[in-house]
């Protein structure tokens, strides 16, 4: 009997068929990769296979007869999992790991299930019932995503890298019998990505079968087939070794002259430096993340910042996006002006910054408008503003739009974008205000082959002037664009090349 049986199964998502008649059955032994390009329906059949999304025609069995929930599970990519911990990370996260970071639930607390409600005060009022999770499987699931070292840390002080490995690990201690995985190696260095190589190996050969949404050229060796999907249909399946990278791929046409020319120059530009960092240094408790950091950079340069996850890169980059409480104890100039000068308030400091991050992604409002989204990025608000736009901005909002391909979607909703699709909206947002500096960090997370390199060209093109400063953080070299010409790498909150 199959694992999976799909038969002839068809999907409506709000009022847009996502996936037509799908056909499709995983075999014992076999683990299969899914891919295709962004708004394809890579995650919503994910979804459909765990049970999360109801199906408008068709069929799914399964061998087994126990509830999915207990034998099915799809690896979350946010705190959603949990409602105390999605409020403890909005909460803290808010506050960019503040001091009083040091009171969040343990990544230890959080993996068993031993999580008191934001703001508890008295500790012995709140009785949590034991942990259904033994000391012997914490202790091999997290040696085997390489997270013992951080089980007594604060969750919310995990990097990007780390944080996605946690999520894994909160799956894996379920024991499901198939694992679901959405993008899986997104924002993770390259120690992370041999590690979930190495992981998915070993749960392979332990009998559980694994269904991923991936790109292309992320395809690790325990995948024995591959499924590819295009606009909700299936396009081909056939052993990984048949499988050609690319092969049904469309180029998108890359950026004309005149609609880069219509772009223009940031208006801001009186300024010699962006930003001069003098000996940062960032304490969380006793833990040391950004120890005596100098990193100066002048107008017009473009820069790449990389380093392993939990090296210190977001941390550093919230002391300039003024995001970082810590940044009144630092020393450090913005556009020329002294932290703490007159006349600069946070508000003027982000009015000269488009920034992106695997953060924003994660908790900005999801039932609000494509166009107010990107609208959103004139006032530094998370989709929500209440100024009323300019014809100049209205127009300014659709030009962007169609430059990163996602015109067509200006009235949807955020909420029902694909991963890859919400991604593309949010660069969008950060280059609607045409800031003098743009600080994307790790912006291609959740993008196709195909959209990072139209959007290298984007960077590319509107970087092609003197008078843009640029700071791009990656841990793919093939995302980084060739208008960076100056590298800098953190190590362990160190810098250790530039």
């Amino acid at each position: 009997m199959s694992v999976v049986s799909i038969q002839n199964v068809s999907v409506r998502k709000y009022d847009t068929e996502v996936l037509s008649a799908i056909n499709w059955n995983i075999e014992p032994g076999e683990n299969w990769a899914i891919t295709g390009p962004n708004g394809a329906g890579k995650t919503i059949l994910l979804e459909v296979i765990a049970g999360k999304w109801p199906v408008l025609s068709g069929k799914i069995s399964y061998e087994w007869n126990a509830p999915l929930r207990e034998v099915v599970e799809l690896a979350s990519n946010d705190y959603s999992f949990n409602r105390i911990v999605n409020a403890g990370a909005e909460y803290y996260q808010q506050r960019f790991h503040a001091y009083e970071a040091e009171r969040a639930p343990s990544l230890r607390a959080v993996l068993t299930d031993q999580l008191k409600p934001v703001g508890t005060i008295d500790e012995k009022s709140v009785q949590l019932k034991p942990s259904s999770v033994s000391d012997e499987d914490l202790q091999k699931v997290t040696e085997m995503l390489s997270l013992t070292h951080l089980l007594d840390h604060p969750f919310v002080t995990l990097s990007n890298g780390e944080t996605r490995r946690m999520l894994l690990a909160k799956s894996l201690l379920k024991k499901p019998k198939l694992l679901l995985l959405d993008n899986a190696f997104s924002g993770l260095d390259v120690h992370s990505r041999e590690v979930l190589r190495d992981a998915l190996t070993r749960l392979s050969q332990e009998g559980i079968s694994i269904i991923m949404a991936t790109t292309a050229t992320e395809i690790p060796a325990c995948i024995t087939h591959v499924l590819e999907l295009n606009a909700g249909k299936i396009i081909t399946k056939k052993p990984v070794a048949d499988f050609h990278a690319n092969s049904n791929a469309q180029s998108q046409p890359k950026p004309t002259a005149e609609n880069l020319a219509a772009f223009g120059s940031p208006a801001f530009t009186d300024f010699e430096n962006a930003f001069d960092l003098r000996n940062i240094r960032v304490k969380y408790g006793a833990e040391l993340i950004l120890d005596n950091v100098n990193w100066k950079v002048g107008k017009g340069e473009k820069w790449a910042l990389s380093g392993a996850n939990g090296s210190g890169k977001s941390t550093l980059l919230s002391i300039i996006t003024a995001d970082n409480p810590q940044r009144f104890a630092n020393d450090f100039d913005l556009f020329d002006k002294k932290r703490g000068g007159t006349g600069a308030s946070i508000w003027d400091i982000k009015q000269k910054i488009g920034h992106v991050s695997p953060e924003l992604h994660l908790y900005f409002p999801r039932n609000t408008t494509v166009f107010k989204t990107i609208a959103s990025g004139f006032f530094d608000a998370t989709g929500v503003f209440f100024k009323k736009l300019t014809e100049e901005q209205i127009q300014r909002v659709h030009q962007v739009a169609e430059l990163l391909h996602v015109g067509q979607l200006i009235e949807k909703d955020f909420s029902q974008l694909s991963k890859g699709q919400q991604r593309m909206v949010l660069l969008a947002r950060a280059l609607v205000k045409n800031p003098p500096l743009l600080i994307l960090d790790e912006p291609c997370q959740g993008l196709d082959s195909e959209a990072i390199e139209y959007f290298k060209s984007v960077v590319n093109a509107v970087c092609d002037t003197p008078d843009r400063t640029l700071i791009y953080v990656s841990h793919y070299a093939h995302e980084i664009p060739s208008c960076v010409t100056r590298f800098m790498k953190l190590e362990k909150g160190v810098v250790v090349a530039d």
